[in-house]
């Protein structure tokens, strides 16, 4: 089993925390890991990009001039795609790029996301997220004592409104619940900075 050490919101160390193996340690999947992170990115596209076909563009209904004895080649339609003001070919359409993934996979998934954090010395687990205030800048002066920069990753077990709002106006540090985590957020994350109470909650339902 891997110890981690906890901390309070000085960074000072209080204890040290095991942490499962079987959630925090096990062999990243790099190939599942792949999947995971282009099914979430691809549930984020809107999809919503449109063109009309020929069918769809106004007008065109006669026939321009007669089929025969013209010296023009012939033509049905002035909507047709080579005409100025035609039906696009082949053109975008509403549509859903959500990819299926199975739930062990999204479970393995996660599992190699939270133990590249372990490998890679960004796991910060600290005994206690609960602010007094509500400013931004007490939150900042956290991070700072915990040495954690750039993207953050924060997770509790339980939100408070103290800690909402001093986290929301803070660049590059996203706040979850601990049953909100994904993938993609792990990994997009330099730093993950949990609660010891919401280490105990994940284990719980991965391991």
């Amino acid at each position: 089993m891997k110890k981690n050490q906890i901390v309070n919101l000085k960074g000072e160390k209080v204890s040290d925390i095991t942490l499962n193996e079987k959630v925090w340690g096990i062999t990243p999947n790099d190939a599942v890991l792949y999947d995971a992170i282009t099914t979430a990115q691809s549930a984020q596209r809107q999809g919503t990009a449109s063109t009309k076909t020929r069918s769809d563009v106004s007008g065109g209904g006669r026939k321009p001039w007669r089929q025969k004895g013209t010296g023009h080649a012939r033509q049905g339609s002035t909507r047709a795609p080579h005409w100025y003001h035609g039906g696009v070919v082949f053109g975008p359409h509403p549509r859903t790029y959500g990819k299926k993934m199975n739930k062990k996979e999204r479970v393995l998934a996660l599992k190699s996301a939270l133990s590249y954090k372990v490998q890679d010395n960004a796991l910060i687990v600290v005994d206690d997220l609960t602010l007094k205030t509500n400013k931004t800048k007490d939150m900042i002066k956290i991070l700072n004592e915990l040495k954690v920069s750039k993207n953050i990753l924060i997770v509790v077990k339980e939100l408070t409104d103290n800690l909402i709002l001093a986290t929301r106006n803070i660049p590059k540090v996203e706040l979850l619940q601990n049953d909100e985590i994904n993938t993609l957020d792990i990994i997009a994350a330099d730093y993950l900075v949990i609660t010891k109470d919401a280490v105990s909650a994940i284990e719980e339902v991965l391991s």
